[in-house]
């Protein structure tokens, strides 16, 4: 069975809307960047430290499918899962809720890896990466021992 996604609460701000009062798309991405950063930071991982050992979270590929507005006030709830596989990278899924009502406003999908800041090159194990540096990885989707994910 799988766990539940981690989840937070974001409210809209009125600089994130276009004359037509949506939320950009822009901040539907800072939306899920702050998303997985709280993530990382839920499952014990220092970005911080992460950034200053030479290794950096890195997005290769996003895709948003909007699916209802969000508005200016409005609160959203934003999930993040992320799905691990053997190789150098990852998706993560993140479902994007109006608070008041529950509608789905949109779903992103990214692609992600772990850069290795000095040869700009992916590592070739993030989720074993992460795993040692994560005090609660499952939080990750990432087993506390072995390789995978924390279903497999």
């Amino acid at each position: 069975m799988d766990a539940a996604p981690f989840q937070i609460r974001i409210q809209v701000r009125i600089y994130e809307v276009d004359q037509q009062r949506h939320v950009t798309g822009p901040a539907y991405l800072q939306y899920t960047d702050h998303a997985r950063y709280e993530c990382f930071r839920a499952a014990g991982v220092d970005v911080e430290r992460m950034l200053a050992d030479g290794v950096g979270p890195v997005n290769l590929e996003t895709t948003i499918r909007y699916q209802d507005e969000l508005l200016a006030g409005d609160e959203v709830d934003v999930t993040c899962r992320f799905e691990w596989g053997s190789g150098k990278t990852c998706r993560v899924e993140h479902d994007l809720r109006r608070r008041r009502d529950g509608a789905l406003a949109a779903q992103v999908r990214t692609i992600c890896g772990l850069l290795d800041l000095e040869s700009r090159r992916l590592l070739a194990d993030p989720a074993g990466h992460l795993r040692e540096l994560a005090s609660r990885p499952e939080v990750l989707g990432i087993s506390a021992s072995g390789s995978g994910s924390a279903g497999a």
